[in-house]
């Protein structure tokens, strides 16, 4: 038997075996929780430069979060340097599709100066589009069918159809098709009568993005996999990497396919048990998908658990056994039994918080001083549930404080930093001039703004557009009048403006 190379000897088996499989044979690593599978994707990824002499920039790897591609970044920065590690195409799939648009969207007649809505900019988008169409026609219901269709239940809905790659028109067909043939709608769908509904909503945000000369989330998406249609040579890519590839939609699906193309040089790390993105159209689906696109497609299991105690594992498997449609795998550990878990039943969320809280008075007062309070940590699914913990935890003594800091992008001034950004490299972003006409204060009005939205829709004109020749005297004021008090706001934003071109440029 040949001896491993020195830097692979602290690999198990299973994750040697996936480190050097044949490159040029897709591989499906099926990695359970705490087995490893991070440190496996970047050793092959080491592997295929190092040993397979595959230039790294010719590499692309994708996962799920942008903080996962810096962990894995800072991992090949330790395996092949820095130098190396820079030159691979990494990132989520938003993030590479949203570099290749920037470069090639021309090719499909997307400016490269495009912006990005995010869900905040597109729930605003289409609360206006709810709203026109209400006024128009007193209801935003088709037909006989009265819909309580909001903007945040609208925005999931078009979401889901991009993630499915369905415009407006292939939505409608489908929907149309399902009520002819009374298609029974499976729990948790939407009843085909409310998406008939949103297929003008959805066909109206469309093109309100496309006037702003913007792009929502899915639409990198989308655009990404027609711009690798229209241009494959955007991209010399010579393997492709997935990480969490049981959370990846249809699109995403799509996007990992045309990277590949035809030597379907493609590795995968995903686990079918760990897949919680369905509400965001993941297809667990893929996996079998791509065995299908692949056929010669490998599969590594990674069994052995890393992280947990035997008691853990042994009530995670005994649940995800109830699947009748998963993988057959197992997961090993070489730690302990460990403590069994405990699942108790309460009458209601009162009852849970004193039960917690009385668990975790008792478990101090017999530690005998071992355990602080800091010790314990109580996980719950989202920040609204711990207003009846607090209360009974106050009520024992028991201090505590919740775990719940802001995005940084989340904070009003960095959106607002943005929005100014985002206008001086787009003039016809319209959400960001509602964002910020009037930061710093200005004493523009309500009215005002509407008003000036009116002109704008009237002579299909981007705001800003309307706001510059108020400014310059071409077309009268509106009312109240505007020019006065956006005149320096106009001026900062064309000398920001000037000076972005002259660094674009390399002037200064």
């Amino acid at each position: 038997m040949n001896e491993r190379p020195k830097h692979l000897r602290n690999l198990s088996d299973a994750q040697y075996a996936a480190v050097t499989h044949d490159p040029n044979v897709p591989l499906q690593i099926l990695a359970g929780p705490g087995s490893g599978k991070t440190r496996t994707l970047t050793y092959r990824i080491a592997h295929l430069i190092d040993i397979h002499g595959v230039p790294p920039s010719r590499i692309v790897a994708v996962t799920f979060t942008n903080k996962a591609a810096s962990e894995l970044r800072v991992r090949l920065d330790a395996l092949i340097g820095q130098a190396s590690s820079s030159s691979l195409i990494l990132g989520t799939f938003h993030s590479i599709c949203g570099r290749l648009l920037r470069k090639y969207g021309s090719a499909i007649q997307i400016p490269t100066n495009f912006s990005i809505c995010d869900a905040d900019e597109s729930k605003k988008i289409i609360n206006r589009i709810l709203k026109d169409i209400v006024a128009t026609s007193g209801s935003h219901a088709s037909g006989n069918q009265k819909s309580e269709l909001k903007d945040s239940i609208a925005l999931e809905l078009i979401s889901k159809a991009k993630a499915k790659g369905l415009n407006p028109e292939e939505l409608e067909a489908k929907v149309r098709r399902d009520i002819q043939a009374n298609v029974t709608v499976p729990k948790g769908e939407t009843n085909p009568h409310v998406m008939l509904q949103l297929v003008p909503v959805y066909s109206q945000y469309i093109d309100e993005c496309k006037r702003h000369n913007a792009l929502d989330f899915d639409d990198l998406l989308a655009y990404g996999v027609k711009l690798l249609k229209a241009r494959p040579d955007c991209v010399d890519c010579q393997h492709v990497f997935v990480d969490e590839f049981q959370d990846t939609n249809t699109v995403q699906f799509e996007l990992m396919a045309k990277l590949a193309g035809k030597n379907g040089n493609v590795s995968i790390v995903g686990d079918p048990d760990q897949s919680i993105y369905g509400w965001r159209s993941a297809e667990i689906e893929n996996l079998r998908r791509m065995i299908t696109i692949f056929p010669l497609t490998k599969q590594i299991f990674l069994e052995d658990n890393y992280r947990s105690t035997g008691a853990i594992l042994a009530a995670s498997i005994a649940i995800i056994s109830e699947d009748s449609n998963r993988p057959p795998k197992t997961l090993r550990t070489s730690h302990p039994f460990g403590y069994v878990p405990t699942l108790g039943g309460c009458a209601d969320e009162r009852e849970e918080a004193a039960c917690i809280a009385d668990e975790i008075k008792r478990l101090k007062t017999l530690s005998g001083g071992m355990l602080k309070w800091s010790d314990f940590a109580v996980l719950l699914r989202f920040n609204a549930l711990s207003r009846n913990l607090e209360q009974a935890l106050q009520k024992e003594g028991i201090p505590s404080r919740v775990l719940a800091g802001q995005k940084f992008f989340d904070r009003v001034e960095v959106k607002d930093l943005l929005a100014y950004l985002q206008l001086i490299d787009n003039p016809e972003f319209d959400p960001a001039v509602l964002r910020i006409i009037n930061v710093p204060k200005r004493n523009i009005g309500n009215k005002s703004i509407e008003e000036l939205q009116k002109r704008a829709r009237h002579k299909k004109e981007p705001m800003m557009r309307i706001v510059e020749r108020i400014v310059d005297g071409r077309i009268p004021d509106i009312s109240p009048p505007l020019q006065s008090k956006v005149k320096g706001f106009v001026h900062s934003l064309r000398k920001l403006r000037k000076f972005s071109q002259q660094v674009r440029n390399g002037d200064i």
